[in-house]
């Protein structure tokens, strides 16, 4: 009895799920552990004297628990998970909020809380489930033809902001500010609204990295290098496009790129770069072309919504999954400046892992047919 129940909850899920998107997240995370174990063996094996498959079996297990997150999350009433939201929200941001306290430092950044068996970024965490409170807020009834739900999303943004540029962390946060920018466009506000609040995060961005020369020092050296070339220290981001363009149409081949070890992390914010030179850039424009048609797909439902709270949402969450994306790839082919972003599903890391794998469980969850036994 409980195995025909079983089954036929397992039919239902299947039958209303959006079979074309949860199929390309499993082609992203498969690809991901494929790409794990060419890139890091060589460094666990060769320059760090671990066994070969250190990194590769971590990122082994992180997939598995990303994977049942994804599917949780989609499986579960859609009632139910607009409920928790707000919940997971504040638990991530008070994890956000303790890394200045607790937080390991590396390389001169404190972004990492270590729990002994692995080490969370909670932003990464964060950053789906702020999307989501942020829609929250913007579709909230007793503010429906007020502005000051714009003003309550924007203050929402700053907290989080604040406590990113403390570890420092503007990768993130220009992730944040545009992804937000994004969702409140899309929500209807004015455009008025959108270039003040861009213009009022420039004009403190600016005097952020004015006022704050020792801590940020990093951020304008970045910048410097990347509009002339001759000043500052542009090795790792011309290591990544010389290896793109080695790699060519077909790639080196399988374990012959040197980028995995000459650059320090280029498992995890170089990881399309590493691709690119052992396999070609046709496997690396196949990858993108399956977050455009994820998106495509999200795009493509929303049209049919009529839950003003979900189409905002998904939105938000095809946006927040693209400028990553493009900013992974704009870093490594040298159009923009270094900002340390990894490639969602695909590059090394438990927070990056699991970060993706919850938006991916909000949007099978909000893309699937609601009329089901677990409404």
């Amino acid at each position: 009895m409980q195995e025909n129940i079983f089954r036929a909850n397992l039919s239902n899920y299947w039958r209303n799920i959006d079979k074309k998107i949860f199929v390309s997240f499993i082609i992203l995370f498969s690809l991901g552990l494929f790409f794990s174990f060419s890139s890091t063996s060589s460094l666990a094996g060769e320059r760090l004297n671990k066994d070969y498959y250190f990194f590769f079996s971590k990122h082994l297990i992180f997939t598995f628990i990303a994977l049942a997150i994804m599917i949780l999350i989609s499986i579960i009433s859609t009632n139910i998970l607009k409920r928790i939201i707000i919940p997971l929200f504040i638990l991530s941001f008070i994890l956000l909020a303790l890394v200045p306290m607790i937080g390991v430092e590396v390389k001169g950044a404190k972004r990492w809380i270590d729990f002994y068996f692995f080490r969370l970024q909670p932003i990464e965490i964060l950053k789906p489930f702020f999307i989501l409170v942020s829609v929250k807020i913007l579709t909230l009834e007793k503010f429906e033809n007020s502005q000051i739900k714009y003003f309550l999303s924007f203050l929402l943004l700053s907290s989080v902001i604040i406590l990113l540029i403390d570890q420092p962390d503007l990768g993130q946060s220009i992730l944040l500010v545009g992804s937000w920018i994004a969702t409140v466009f899309v929500s209807g506000v004015s455009l008025i609204y959108i270039l003040s609040f861009f213009s009022l995060f420039l004009i403190s961005l600016s005097l952020i990295l004015i006022s704050l020369p020792d801590k940020f020092g990093y951020v304008l050296d970045r910048l410097v290098s990347f509009i002339d070339p001759t000043k500052g220290d542009k090795f790792q981001s011309s290591s990544a496009l010389d290896a793109i363009k080695l790699g060519g149409l077909t790639g080196q081949g399988m374990g012959e790129g040197i980028l995995k070890e000459s650059v320090p992390e280029a498992h995890t914010d170089y990881i399309i770069a590493i691709i690119s030179e052992e396999y070609g850039s046709i496997i690396s424009i196949m990858i993108i072309l399956i977050f455009l048609f994820i998106s495509f797909r999200i795009i493509k439902n929303c049209i049919h919504q009529t839950d003003q709270l979900v189409k905002i949402s998904l939105c938000g969450l095809a946006t927040l999954l693209i400028f990553q994306t493009f900013i992974h790839v704009g870093v490594n082919t040298n159009l923009i400046p270094t900002t340390g972003m990894t490639l969602p599903f695909l590059s090394y890391g438990g927070s990056s892992l699991v970060g993706s794998a919850i938006l991916a469980g909000v949007i099978l969850n909000y893309t699937k047919n609601k009329i089901n036994i677990y409404e």
